[in-house]
């Protein structure tokens, strides 16, 4: 019986001399499938369109989502029905609109993540340089942070926090190479018709290798307001962490939701993320989340992104988190640690700095924390109070 049973595999498993009739048949009928499926696969890399084809795809530019320094934004839709954004850079002499396509096609055309906008393809001629996104049916988080017309509810801002610092996490830590962003801020955070977040405009991003140290970078990169202070000292050099401090920087908008900036009638400075430190040094969060209008079911959760953007914002880039560990303080697995004093470099010179590149040669250092920013804890070591020793 054994040796029937073996025979009967080795016959089942020997290559055929020829293919059987029917296998050919299945082959035959599956071969429209598998050429699609190599057709979608191709297509997983952005595609080379002409002019022609973005002009029939977003009928002649009749319909503008938006427009900026760097050119303007269409509307489109593909001829399968899929909506697109169509952005169409302006060019200029001194070549800053090729630096922005070759920046948006070398890093996020060769992603793949839930968190990040999809670049469908691009055009580049003689005479147009455009890129083709999915389309966003929300638009961008500012327009709900800072409009008194839009709202979210908290748990969803909370979501979209969390999704922002996925897609982050994944650019700095899970890439092939490193892939620096250099201006994170509500408008490049899109909101698809769900809500869910995908990071934006890649214009400024740069590839860094992995083991590199630190970047070298000519001039100043990004928004004002939510510029790494190493860009304005020379104290500290240029790394992926330039990104967790502009998404620290985020967090603070999102809980208070507002500018961070707000300049009164008298020319008095009403920086938010500074209200939030004072606020949290003398235990009085709560109070502040209060007064900010958040209901008291969603006031922990508040308290808790203040204390994680207090972590993003700190001074030294070492002592900020990576962005897979704020995404595990954001989740709430983990208990976050105090946070210590950010803001140093602006208490001493002044917020001043913040709008522009004064190359100040301020000789701040670090206090000189651990940068443990949460420790992990179950049930049982909560109840018996066991700690896990510190690295």
């Amino acid at each position: 019986m054994r040796k029937a049973i073996v025979s009967e595999l080795r016959a089942a498993v020997a290559p055929p001399t020829q293919p059987p009739l029917n296998v050919i048949q299945v082959w035959e009928v599956d071969a429209p499938t598998m050429e699609k499926f190599l057709r979608d696969l191709a297509q997983e890399k952005p595609v080379r369109f002409t002019a022609q084809q973005l002009c029939s795809f977003t009928s002649n530019y009749t319909t503008m989502l938006g427009c900026g320094g760097f050119g303007k934004v269409y509307k489109g839709e593909f001829p399968n029905g899929n909506k697109i954004a169509v952005k169409v850079l302006n060019r200029s002499a001194d070549r800053s609109a090729e630096e922005q396509f070759m920046a948006e096609v070398g890093t996020i055309g060769k992603t793949h993540h839930i968190n990040l906008v999809r670049l469908y393809g691009f055009c580049y001629d003689p005479y147009m340089s455009a890129l083709v996104y999915e389309y966003m049916e929300n638009g961008s988080l500012d327009k709900y942070l800072f409009s008194k017309d839009k709202e979210i509810e908290w748990e969803r801002l909370h979501e979209i926090a969390v999704g922002t610092a996925k897609g982050l996490a994944y650019l700095h830590e899970e890439c092939q190479q490193r892939i620096i962003h250099y201006d994170i801020k509500p408008g490049n955070v899109l909101l698809d018709a769900n809500f869910s977040p995908k990071v934006a405009d890649f214009g400024l991003a740069k590839l860094s290798n992995r083991d590199a140290t630190h970047i070298t970078v000519t001039g100043y990169r990004g928004t004002p307001g939510y510029v790494a202070p190493e860009f304005m000292l020379k104290n500290f050099p240029i790394t992926y962490k330039c990104d967790v401090y502009s998404f620290g920087i985020l967090l603070f908008e999102i809980v208070g939701r507002r500018k961070n900036t707000i300049v009164g009638s008298t020319d008095s400075l009403d920086w938010f993320p500074k209200k939030v430190w004072e606020e949290y040094e003398k235990g009085e969060l709560t109070a502040l989340t209060e007064a900010y209008g958040i209901e008291e079911k969603d006031r922990a959760m508040a308290e808790k992104m203040s204390m994680v953007a207090l972590w993003c914002v700190q001074d030294s880039p070492e002592d900020r988190p990576p962005m897979s560990a704020v995404v595990k303080m954001l989740e709430g697995g983990v208990e976050i640690m105090p946070p210590p004093k950010p803001f140093h470099y602006l208490f001493s010179v002044g917020v001043h700095v913040l709008p522009n590149n004064s190359g100040s040669d301020s000789t701040y250092s670090t206090s000189g924390t651990n940068s443990h920013w949460y420790k992990e804890t179950t049930p049982i070591m909560e109840k018996y109070e066991i700690q896990m020793a510190s690295a």
